[in-house]
């Protein structure tokens, strides 16, 4: 693609104030990101945060509550077709026609899309189905019907594709095979990725920009160079006065500080080389400087803090 599109400018997905009420339980609440065109998004949450919930909506399969969905550039209320032919999809387990065989779900689907005849094979063989063609999907392996469904998603060059866990169920060598395949995608086809996985390692691999979803709101969204950046750009202190202590910092080296990982605890965002300076800065300020020391943390521990999880 030679287009702005490809060169990674411009919007794909844009979620605006969205919302979904099930009743009294509201799933998804005011979510507002937007993900740019070419990019791979990482969308991460505990089980029930709203992950499942949100591409569901940003495919068109629910109604939010409020708020709205555009998708390169067109509201999908307004324009869905035009919208939802641009994107290939797996969403939570892959589906498929039991009684028919992998060719001939694919078959169906390439005609519903009306892409090229030659593109069966091509994802077949993408997706290591060779061998299973002409097997019925019902009598597949789990690893290999998300292989089928992974492969229903990528036909008809889609410009977005938008996967939940698409590694379920796939041996070790076949994530690296999709990774690999979505990050060509990517970077060589303009492709647009927002996809959703509990495989934590995959994800801090794959993505350009990380969104992490917890009881339906978007709490923190990094990029792939701040991720990198995690393990030596924070210092934890413990000090006698929490409320002196970030008081100090803030007026004499204009540094912000949240609460730590524990009681009597400061976590602030800086290099690890001004480490002495925070220490003089606290004393100086007349409180008891405890303890000092980096935080080393990666996206694992940084989905656990910020959602409540165990480590």
């Amino acid at each position: 693609m030679g287009n702005d599109l490809a060169a990674g400018r411009g919007t794909a997905i844009e979620l605006t104030g969205l919302t979904k009420d099930y009743g009294k339980v509201r799933a998804v609440h005011d979510l507002t990101l937007r993900v740019r065109a070419g990019e791979i998004y990482g969308f991460l949450g505990r089980n029930g945060a709203g992950k499942t919930t949100t591409i569901r909506m940003i495919l068109g399969l629910i109604t939010p509550s409020a708020g709205r969905v555009s998708i390169l550039g067109r509201e999908l209320r307004k324009d869905r077709f035009a919208g939802l032919s641009s994107i290939g999809y797996l969403v939570e387990s892959a589906a498929a026609y039991p009684n028919l065989t992998v060719r001939e779900n694919l078959e169906i689907h390439r005609r519903l899309l009306g892409a090229p005849p030659d593109t069966v094979e091509e994802v077949i063989a993408s997706q290591h189905l060779g061998a299973y063609r002409d097997r019925r999907a019902g009598r597949l392996s789990l690893g290999n019907k998300q292989r089928l469904g992974l492969a229903r998603a990528f036909l008809g060059s889609p410009r977005i594709l938008v996967l939940d866990e698409p590694a379920n169920g796939l041996d070790p060598a076949g994530i690296v095979e999709i990774r690999e395949l979505l990050l060509r995608l990517s970077r060589d086809r303009g492709v647009t990725v927002f996809l959703s996985s509990h495989i934590l390692g995959e994800i801090s691999l794959l993505a350009d920009r990380i969104g992490i979803i917890h009881q339906g709101r978007l709490v923190e969204e990094i990029d792939s160079a701040q991720a990198a950046r995690a393990s030596s750009s924070e210092i934890e202190i413990a000090v006698s006065d929490l409320a002196r202590a970030a008081r100090a910092l803030a007026a004499d080296l204009g540094l912000s500080a949240v609460a730590g990982a524990g009681p009597g605890s400061l976590r602030v965002v800086c290099d690890q080389a001004r480490a002495a300076d925070i220490a003089r800065a606290v004393v100086a300020a007349g409180v008891d400087l405890l303890r000092l020391c980096p935080v080393s943390e990666d996206l694992e521990l940084r989905f656990c803090r910020l959602t409540g999880a165990s480590s």
